[in-house]
């Protein structure tokens, strides 16, 4: 049951990206040309998808279960520490150049997108190096060596 909610919820997220034209590269790029010929379609997406977070938060932090049994785990860490600051620019540069985040990259690239099929195989390339194990992946979060 539990995989099928989740199937039907990401189904549910690739369609609204789709809808506001968040898959569109030109759009997110659009979107931070200040100076050019400025899209403020995507500060109308980000702020309807915060209203809807904050009333999910809102909700999520008086329960103790999901609303299909399983365990609310909700951040409570309001640290900004370096390694945050760093990923959020690392994000925040491919973002830009590339005119993708992750959702919209992985539903382009179902689409058959050549340029999210590039920036997906970079994104999996991150997630791997983060996960290296030992000194090296240390050192590829930016970690010290406990000794």
């Amino acid at each position: 049951m539990n995989r099928a909610v989740e199937f039907l919820a990401g189904l549910l997220f690739g369609w609204g990206l789709l809808l506001s034209g968040m898959t569109d590269p030109g759009k997110v790029q659009g979107f931070l040309d200040l100076f050019g010929t400025w899209d403020p379609s995507l500060a109308l997406v980000m702020g309807g998808a915060i209203a809807v977070g904050m009333f999910a938060f809102a909700l999520a932090k008086r329960r103790a279960s999901t609303f299909l049994g399983g365990v609310m785990q909700v951040p409570t860490s309001r640290d900004v520490d370096g390694p945050l600051v760093l990923g959020s620019l690392i994000f925040g540069a491919g973002w830009g150049l590339s005119g993708f985040c992750p959702g919209p990259a992985i539903v382009s690239l179902a689409a058959g997108e050549f340029k999210a099929a590039i920036f997906v195989g970079a994104m999996v390339a991150g997630m791997l190096v983060f996960q290296l194990p030992g000194d090296a992946g240390r050192r590829a979060r930016g970690k010290q060596h406990p000794g």
